[in-house]
């Protein structure tokens, strides 16, 4: 708990009664609703979640206690905006890594400058801290540009761990252009320019999809359970019998790769490469739960 700016109980009641009262707004709301998607629900739905986690934060700071409310996050993309028959495309890719192995790393990057004579000893920018530059494997500044120098990115996706590295979340994002940049145009701030109106699909992976499967997999989803097929295919098996194939347990890719069938829709995979069904948004109003 914060010593800094602690809230009142005044403020901490105020906030318990905001909620009360955007209760009261999101019943009438779905009691007045004129059909499955009425802007009027979305918009006390929205009103709700903002209290209960204005009251949630407040309660934990005032009083080191917490709600049992999951306020749900808002994941999907807005409305696709972009032309139908697009010229040109931008692909956005996201792939964060946490440097679980330092050593590991130094060891690999100095093991890529001993046998690659074009690889520079002293990696440019890096630094010793009693000042020089440092040798590739004398820093994990230097041994990072030698090996994303050396190496595709798609490649230090799948063999990550060779290198002392820990996956985080990634995102690949397809946007639709009316036309292609002029070389040079946008180098200088490649991402200021993501407009997610004119994404035409997103594919997410996520260790927080795991947890997800694993909660599907505890309550069941129609009574449906994840099977691995004797072909390497992971699918979603359902009382019918029928296999919905997510992915190729074979793949190279460790991390996997989601699927959209829709343009504009959002694939979620966990960290196994598994999709979770119904990817995109989560618990907001009109979604299965």
């Amino acid at each position: 708990m914060s010593d800094a700016a602690q809230p009142t109980a005044a403020e901490v009641r105020a906030a318990a009664e905001a909620v009360k009262a955007a209760l009261d707004r999101h019943l009438d709301a779905v009691e007045r609703r004129s059909g499955e998607d009425d802007p009027a629900v979305y918009a006390a739905f929205n009103e709700l979640a903002a209290a209960a986690e204005a009251y949630d934060e407040l309660l934990y700071d005032a009083y080191d206690e917490v709600t049992p409310f999951e306020i749900p996050g808002d994941d999907s993309l807005p409305a696709y905006a972009g032309p139908d028959e697009p010229s040109a495309l931008s692909v956005l890719i996201r792939r964060d890594y946490a440097v679980a192995e330092p050593q590991r790393l130094l060891a690999q990057a100095q093991r890529v400058a001993d046998l690659d004579p074009d690889v520079p000893d002293l990696a440019p920018g890096s630094h010793r801290p009693g000042g020089g530059a440092g040798i590739a494997g004398g820093s994990v500044h230097a041994a990072l540009g030698v090996l994303f120098g050396e190496y595709e990115p798609d490649e230090i996706a799948s063999r990550h761990k060779e290198f002392g590295l820990e996956e985080g979340d990634s995102t690949l994002w397809v946007a639709a252009l009316d036309d292609l940049a002029e070389p040079g145009e946008w180098l200088s701030a490649p991402f200021d320019q993501a407009d997610p109106q004119r994404v035409v699909c997103r594919f997410d992976v996520s260790a927080v999809f795991d947890e997800e499967l694993d909660d599907l997999d505890d309550d069941g989803l129609d009574d449906a359970m994840l099977v691995a097929e004797d072909d390497g295919m992971l699918g979603v098996v359902s009382d019918d019998d029928d296999i919905e194939v997510v992915e190729d347990l074979d793949d190279e890719s460790e991390g996997g790769t989601g699927e959209t069938d829709d343009a504009g829709g959002a694939a979620t995979t966990g960290r196994d490469g598994a999709r979770t069904p119904g990817g995109g948004r989560k618990g907001g109003p009109g979604t299965a739960r």
